[in-house]
């Protein structure tokens, strides 16, 4: 089965039932979704800057489970070293360069709805429906 990378905005319109989880449906369907420890790390990140209550904080552990989620490894941080390099005239934001590696180190195209965050990146595919 296909496996997609998923950026933290896409996770988080699934989980919040937005309109635009509707237009992102039909390039998830039928694959396998993984996201990156750094999505993660953001999704905890939102919900501690929101005062989250403990309820709605283990709802967000359960739907992680829905989820594969692609751990450090010394290929991931070799990818993003070479990322962060490859983007030193063209900056990325940290957390952006580890979902961007964690795409191109398992060669699987990243669903994002900010493919201006990823450009220029070699071996990435993005795929979006903003316009760009």
């Amino acid at each position: 089965m296909e496996a997609v990378v998923l950026d933290t905005n896409i996770v988080s319109y699934l989980m919040k039932g937005h309109t635009l989880a509707q237009e992102y449906r039909p390039e998830l369907e039928g694959k396998t979704l993984a996201i990156s420890f750094m999505t993660v790390g953001e999704l905890f990140e939102g919900a501690f800057r929101r005062n989250w209550s403990a309820a709605k904080l283990d709802e967000l552990k359960e739907r992680l489970k829905s989820y594969v989620v692609v751990p450090y490894s010394p290929k991931l941080s070799e990818t993003w070293g070479r990322i962060r390099a490859e983007r030193r005239s063209q900056p990325i934001a940290v957390d952006d360069a580890w979902i961007a590696a964690t795409a191109v180190a398992h060669a699987c195209p990243l669903v994002t709805h900010n493919p201006r965050d990823f450009q220029g990146i070699t071996d990435l595919k993005v795929i979006t429906r903003q316009a760009t």
